[in-house]
């Protein structure tokens, strides 16, 4: 028979199980879930799980990144090419025998031109300032700056930092440019993605990616103001001076140096940090060059061995190895301030040193003329003496020649010729120069000399290239006017600005198959 209580309690069994299933599915989710959150906390990831779709997305992330850092950057970063001293041929060194060779003959006669460079550098003022290596622009009597639309402009020098291999050049335009942000090198993390812009092999508008490498990076090659940010970013020749870019856009250091076997990209190049940049560029341009503190000592670090030996608790501070002798009526800071050889400077300002490199930067850092105290520990009589002193810092002498603009730089160099501004030397049509140069018929100014390192060196005549003005050229008219006399061609100058246009017309004596033939041609420039 049918037992209605024994059934009831089956059914309550049952209610009983389902309920312990589904605490026990719900004990085991959670669980899962509280492993899954834990294991996320060990390693160090966030707990969100990516999917495919975003893993498969990452890559098109970081490209539209930097296409868009690129887009931000590229409109204030530079190309800069040099036009170097030439070296005057000594012709009473060549062989007379030589002179009746027709083949060396017309190498001769071939229009000589000044060695030429490229390298890169990136707008910080939109007034025209530009930073650079000085290594770039080095020796150069004429300096171009190409802006990305295209537009050139001759550069003067405003000052040079020899210590650091800093330039700071000027272009003048009629409208503000566009500049970069300098960010804080400091900041910089080794594994870094990073972007080295700038115009390898005069490739302008290139950009390159990497890493940063290493912080801080010297080298016996390297001075004491240049620890680089090291990165695997392509850097090759024209690079220099172009901006190294963060991932917000900002540019955390000056493209300097390459380690290399070849002379090209080796995977390592060397960046000084922005830092050191922008306190380099501040100084010139209030000052016209850089003033860095100066103590008058030399120094070691102290490493473990030097820690041991003389019971310090580590290895940190600076060792005194020297300390200079003044001259007379000279004011070394050092001897001013009682400092003596193997003195360990252990603090600057009340912060501990590192060493001798820290000591350097910070001492370097300070304004001349500022009283800074210093920690010293001295040895004497077997035990370490705890002093402290106070130093007026004076000024570091350049450890290289003139931070002053270079001597044959656009701002001090004058042109060859009496047309100065133009660089071409010229002479009036007299007789016997009619009858010397076979240039019957024409009439105008003769030209004697073309300075290859002047204005007129640089211009050709397309599409084939050709010198615009070469020695034994006749000038015609120039800007329209009919130019019979030295004074003539002179009064036209006397007219002319910076970015005025100028068109000459110039007779030119061709030999070739068919004989000698005069030709003319139009000769059309900017005036710069």
């Amino acid at each position: 028979m049918f037992d209605p209580s024994g059934n009831h309690t089956t059914e309550q069994e049952r209610a009983i199980l389902r309920k312990l299933r589904i605490w026990i599915a719900a004990l085991g989710v959670a669980c899962l879930i509280a492993g899954i959150g834990i294991g996320a906390m060990l390693s160090g990831r966030p707990t969100i799980a990516q999917s495919d779709m975003q893993i498969a997305r990452a890559p098109e992330a970081l490209s539209a990144s930097f296409a868009e850092i690129a887009r931000r950057v590229e409109p204030a970063v530079v190309n800069i090419e040099t036009t170097q001293v030439q070296a005057e041929l000594n012709e009473k060194d060549e062989d007379k025998e030589d002179e009746s060779n027709p083949l060396l003959d017309m190498f001769r006669r071939r229009p000589r031109r000044a060695p030429r460079g490229v390298g890169s550098g990136f707008i910080v003022h939109p007034k025209g300032y530009i930073l650079t290596n000085h290594h770039v622009i080095q020796d150069a009597v004429k300096i171009r700056v190409g802006l990305q639309t295209g537009e050139s402009y001759q550069a003067e020098v405003v000052g040079v930092d020899n210590e650091t291999d800093v330039a700071v050049i000027k272009i003048t335009t009629p409208k503000d440019l566009p500049t970069v942000t300098l960010g804080d090198s400091n900041a910089a993390q080794v594994g870094d993605w990073v972007l080295a812009m700038g115009s390898p092999f005069g490739l302008d508008q290139t950009v390159t990616a990497g890493i940063i490498s290493k912080k801080e990076r010297e080298s016996p090659f390297f001075s004491s103001f240049q620890r680089f940010l090291q990165t695997d970013a392509a850097i090759n020749r024209g690079n220099s001076g172009g901006p190294l870019v963060n991932m917000r856009g900002e540019v955390i250091g000056m493209n300097s140096q390459i380690a290399t076997s070849t002379g090209d990209y080796n995977g390592i190049g060397f960046a000084l940090p922005a830092n050191e940049t922008n306190f380099v560029y501040k100084q010139i341009i209030a000052q016209g060059r850089v003033k860095r503190g100066y103590l008058g000592i030399t120094l070691d670090s102290v490493h473990d061995e030097f820690a041991k030996v003389y019971g310090l608790p580590e290895a940190k501070g600076a060792i005194v190895t020297f300390v200079a002798t003044p001259e007379p009526g000279e004011i070394i800071p050092a001897v001013a301030a009682g400092i003596l050889a193997n003195d360990i400077v252990v603090e600057f300002e009340g912060q501990p040193v590192l060493n001798a490199q820290d000591l350097i930067q910070r001492v370097a850092g300070s304004p001349v003329g500022q009283q800074v105290k210093l920690g010293l520990l001295r040895d004497l009589n077997g035990k370490l003496e705890r002093k402290n002193v106070t130093v007026t810092l004076g000024e570091r002498p350049s450890q290289r020649d003139s931070v002053e603009p270079p001597k044959n730089s656009p701002k001090s160099n004058t042109p060859k010729g009496n047309a100065l501004r133009l660089g071409i030397t010229l002479a009036e049509i007299t007789p016997q120069v009619l009858a010397d140069r076979q240039v019957a018929g024409t009439q105008g100014l003769y030209v004697k000399e073309v300075d290859p390192n002047g204005l007129m060196a640089e211009i050709r005549i397309p599409p084939n290239n050709v010198p615009a003005l070469v020695e034994g050229d006749t000038i015609n008219r120039i800007n329209r006017v009919q130019v019979n006399s030295l004074a003539d061609f002179q009064r036209v100058l006397n007219t002319l600005k910076l970015g005025d246009p100028i068109v000459m017309n110039v007779t030119r004596l061709q030999r070739d198959q068919r004989g000698e033939r005069l030709i003319p041609l139009i000769v059309q420039f900017t005036y710069q």
